[in-house]
């Protein structure tokens, strides 16, 4: 295992290989802190021991989304689909034609975001625990709204000061923004986002929750799409606020190619989860 960095879609991304077999681009848990390490640290994954047990038949593809841990970043109005260009820009590096996917928590909206826009590069999907609902979408929107309130009370130099003072993320302190990793790794990044018109960037913030938490069941691609993929998936659900079971169910009554495995989480254990994801992926 050795971790690397790629050029993808213009936006440096770190990245780890590990494993062999056929290809798995996996897409990391955490919201926007979503990185390689997410796989083995964070919440059921840790306690599932996935990525370990993955890579006994499969060569895995963990990275840092674009403004996540150390891959870089640009202040842009974000939408899945620059999500899916990193992805399509990573798999292209490595040379890599069709790869099955798994996503992690916020990981299944660029999943099927990215099984929608380029079919023929997906081989199948198992999207674990996907985060969606209500109550997800309205935090997300809050979210957005504390960072550009911090924004107006201390301008854009105060957002870098924040920054540097503290190592939370966005999710755990949404004063911070979704660029605060970049802020902290590029000096370059952070002295021209210091330098930003605080009106504009926050059309940029504020079109960025409009577009990306845009619904109530899982963002990332439209359900009419969903309807006509013929990419085969494995839907796992959640059950807490941000993954809720409603969100694992739209996706079963949306994908045509589609088994649900309906296990309550706390029958997804160490033993049963993996050998249930494996023997999707062998299958196809």
């Amino acid at each position: 295992m050795s971790k690397s960095t790629a050029v993808a879609d213009g936006i440096p991304t770190r990245y780890e290989v590990a494993g062999s077999g056929p290809p798995l681009l996996m897409f990391s848990p955490g919201g926007f802190d979503a990185t390689l390490e997410s796989w083995r640290t964070l919440g059921i994954y840790r306690r599932l021991d996935l990525l370990e047990q993955l890579t006994a038949r499969y060569t895995c593809i963990t990275f840092d989304r674009r403004e996540s841990g150390r891959s870089g970043g640009r202040v842009e109005r974000l939408s899945w689909s620059h999500y899916v260009a990193q992805a399509i820009g990573l798999l292209d590096h490595l040379g890599i034609e069709r790869a099955h996917l798994m996503g992690g928590c916020v990981g299944c909206s660029t999943a099927v975001a990215m099984a929608v826009a380029h079919p023929g590069r997906v081989r199948s999907m198992v999207l674990f625990s996907p985060a969606g609902g209500v109550k997800y979408r309205m935090r997300q929107h809050e979210r957005f709204a504390r960072h550009l309130a911090h924004v107006q009370a201390h301008g854009m130099e105060g957002v870098v000061a924040l920054v540097r003072e503290t190592d939370a993320g966005f999710s755990a302190d949404p004063r911070v923004g979704p660029w605060n990793s970049v802020i902290r790794t590029d000096p370059a990044f952070a002295e021209a986002y210091a330098r930003q018109d605080a009106g504009r960037y926050a059309l940029v913030v504020g079109g960025t929750a409009r577009l990306m938490f845009d619904r109530d069941t899982v963002p990332g691609a439209e359900p009419e799409d969903l309807l006509r993929l013929g990419v085969p998936a494995l839907v796992v659900p959640g059950q807490d606020e941000s993954h809720a079971p409603s969100a694992a169910r739209y996706l079963q009554e949306c994908l045509p190619c589609v088994e649900y495995w309906d296990v309550p989480v706390s029958g997804q254990t160490r033993e049963t989860a993996p050998a249930r994801v494996l023997s999707f992926f062998d299958e196809q």
